[in-house]
């Protein structure tokens, strides 16, 4: 499922086989490109997240980019509450949620661009929904650089859906333990193609400057319990089968310890998420490449 935002069906312009994937992150710009005629460019640039705008326009300048564009947005643009969907008419559930949620983010209704993936059912049968919204002014910045000079913006979407992409559609349950380089890591439940659950954690954007015995010494630990925390609110709470698999995609060079240790501390198994065919080592862009799939995920937008 993508978070596609109603701003980009705005602009309407020639179709491309062209496929470009851009990832905001706090202090870096990546980018996946992959034309239809040419060698793919996996590409990162240094650069804090108020100026990628303008090295969007500098990048696709210096590597003529075109084509159709997936955005995913960096976590610190974005928020999500979790409330009770509106029973009223599904076109009009958007326009209801900016004045529900109001009072939950810090977002004005007249600046609030959101969206919704379904959320659980708990006791008592109420219908719950995850609300995802941004700062129309801010994705103004973005959109204006990505829909000019041979590039559509076709996607906005979050890292939550841009890795969720990566996983093949399956009936049992994974959880995923997700990170872009230098941002907070990402714990997903997906099953039959959807999320199912998310949580951001704080305090491990660092992990990567840990080393071997400082990981082992208390960081994994902290992990696995937050690991263990989400799998027990998801089969306990929300009444579903059990977790099968773990799947890790944190591009650090203690990745495997990382996930060694985590398959000790749990009764599943733990896999270093198998990144698709041509991008093995292409770990850190794994959000960048996942936004271009998200055509491949079987929940709709």
């Amino acid at each position: 499922m993508s978070l596609t935002t109603k701003l980009t069906k705005l602009f309407s312009k020639a179709e491309s086989k062209d496929v470009l994937g851009v990832s905001l992150r706090q202090q870096s710009l990546a980018f996946f490109s992959h034309p239809s005629h040419g060698e793919q460019q996996l590409q990162q640039v240094s650069v804090p997240l108020p100026e990628h705008p303008q090295q969007i326009k500098i990048e696709q300048k210096k590597y003529q980019l075109q084509g159709q564009c997936h955005l995913v947005l960096a976590a610190s643009q974005t928020q999500v509450v979790l409330v009770d969907k509106p029973n009223i008419p599904e076109n009009e559930v958007n326009a209801a949620l900016k004045w529900q949620i109001k009072d939950l983010v810090s977002y004005s209704p007249e600046d609030m661009v959101l969206d919704y993936f379904d959320g659980p059912t708990l006791a008592g049968g109420n219908e719950k929904i995850n609300v995802v919204c941004a700062s129309k002014k801010d994705l103004l910045t973005f959109i204006e650089p990505l829909n000019q000079n041979g590039l559509v913006l076709k996607t906005i979407t979050t890292e939550e859906f841009a890795f969720a992409s990566l996983v093949p559609v399956q009936n049992d349950a994974c959880l995923m333990v997700c990170q872009q380089p230098n941002e907070e890591i990402v714990l997903l439940i997906v099953k039959q193609g959807k999320v199912y659950f998310s949580r951001r954690l704080r305090g491990f954007s660092q992990i990567s400057t840990k080393s071997d015995d400082e990981l082992s010494a208390g960081v994994i630990d902290s992990l696995s319990l937050e690991i263990q925390r989400s799998t027990d609110y998801f089969e306990r709470q929300l009444k579903q089968a059990p977790i099968r698999t773990i799947e890790i995609i944190v591009p650090i060079v203690s990745e495997a310890l990382l996930a060694r240790k985590l398959a000790e501390n749990t009764n599943v198994a733990v896999n270093l998420l198998v990144m698709p065919v041509g991008f093995t080592d292409s770990r850190e862009y794994a959000a960048t490449i996942g936004a271009t799939q998200l055509n491949n995920m079987a929940a709709s937008d």
